[in-house]
């Protein structure tokens, strides 16, 4: 591989599609932190590629001749384990389920790419905002691309797809409230990047017999949701599904947002339930946590229990903030244990979180409040 600039991210493509790969190059190539090391038509050439050295970033699509990208992927992290894999896919029931699988194999992330050539020319502007905030954002975990910039921080990701939130060096505070936190009525979690894998653990680590209705967020397209409902449902311990409009809130369910739209609590003479909508992106996301952690502070009060896990960028922040003026209380994942520490960062740094925990802890401090409040 030809050598870089420090600091930039080298990025393997992908694809059997010579016309795909040439779009994904020309839209990474456009952002200067990028610089395109390759691109192969099968999963076989990736593997050489990154034997070969030079790669921070693949994007791998699914399906391919010669070697398909679920095939190549445990081939491509044995050769590297320090590379960051993305998975590529059109949007279908089965390439989503191929994606979940490939996150639980060690993918870092998926985009869901136009199925044409010509539906991703049409819709560049969106996708091409995606997909390089994911390869940015990704790239910062990457000990590699950390050692040739000296950084180790999400801003420069965070700079290109939103306000800089961020701030150097910031002490992040936690919240002391005096006395005994309210037993909360509802549980709200939100996540994005690495969220599948976090949720499956958080949920698999919580006491399936906790009464109070659950309400999930994770950054998803359509489809998608729909499989990460199923799996939770059917490997976590809790009953999940995927929330329809109308669905009333139930004691210890897990309520999915669906992809594409913005989950809602609301008061219907004194019956809680779900209404979906398609409102605009917030924080460039649909469904966001923003809305969701609006409408249960509208709902509940107080009695609200945020848990922000894993992500990229900073949504949640400000409903996060919402729901701590309400005193209800926030609770954030650690740095260490995400996959990328943008929208738990981010409400940690806002200063509204009573505590910042590994993954493995955050269970049981939610147990704590559920059970009995906690200081």
């Amino acid at each position: 591989m030809p050598s870089t600039p420090s600091g930039q991210i080298n990025v393997l493509i992908v694809d059997d599609s010579a016309v795909i790969r040439g779009l994904l190059s020309k839209m990474l190539s456009a952002d200067d932190r990028i610089h395109i090391a390759g691109s192969v038509g099968d999963g076989a050439q990736a593997v050489k590629a990154v034997t070969a050295g030079g790669v921070d970033v693949v994007l791998l699509d699914i399906e391919m001749p010669v070697m398909d990208g679920l095939t190549a992927l445990p081939k491509i992290l044995e050769a590297d384990k320090d590379v960051k894999v993305i998975m590529a896919s059109s949007l279908t029931s089965r390439n989503a389920q191929i994606s979940l699988q490939a996150l639980e194999t060690g993918a870092a992330d998926y985009i869901t790419k136009p199925s044409s050539s010509r539906e991703m020319t049409g819709g560049q502007q969106d996708f091409a905002r995606e997909l390089v905030s994911k390869v940015t954002g990704i790239a910062e975990t990457s000990a590699k691309v950390k050692s040739r910039s000296g950084t180790a921080s999400p801003r420069a990701a965070a700079a290109k797809t939103g306000p800089n939130l961020f701030s150097p060096d910031k002490e992040i505070k936690l919240v002391k409230r005096l006395g005994v936190a309210p037993r909360p009525s509802i549980l709200a979690v939100g996540s994005s990047t690495g969220g599948p894998q976090a949720l499956m653990k958080f949920f698999t680590n919580l006491d399936s017999s906790i009464k109070v209705p659950i309400v999930v967020t994770q950054h998803m397209p359509p489809t998608f949701t729909t499989i990460l409902a199923k799996n939770l449902n059917e490997n976590s311990g809790f009953t999940a599904k995927e929330a329809e409009d109308g669905d009333t809130l139930e004691p210890g369910r897990i309520h999915v947002a669906p992809g594409d739209h913005h989950m809602e609590v609301v008061d219907e003479r004194g019956v809680h339930k779900l209404r979906l909508n398609q409102n605009p992106q917030e924080n460039f996301c649909r469904p966001a946590v923003d809305p969701m952690l609006r409408s249960v502070v509208k709902v509940f009060g107080s009695k609200v229990l945020v848990v922000i896990l894993t992500g990229m960028g900073f949504d949640g922040q400000k409903g996060s903030i919402a729901v701590h003026e309400a005193g209800g209380n926030i609770l954030a994942q650690d740095e260490e244990s995400s996959v990328v520490w943008g929208m738990p960062r981010a409400a940690a740094e806002a200063g509204v979180c009573s505590a910042v925990l590994s993954l493995d802890e955050l269970p049981a401090k939610v147990q704590s409040f559920v059970a009995r409040g906690a200081l």
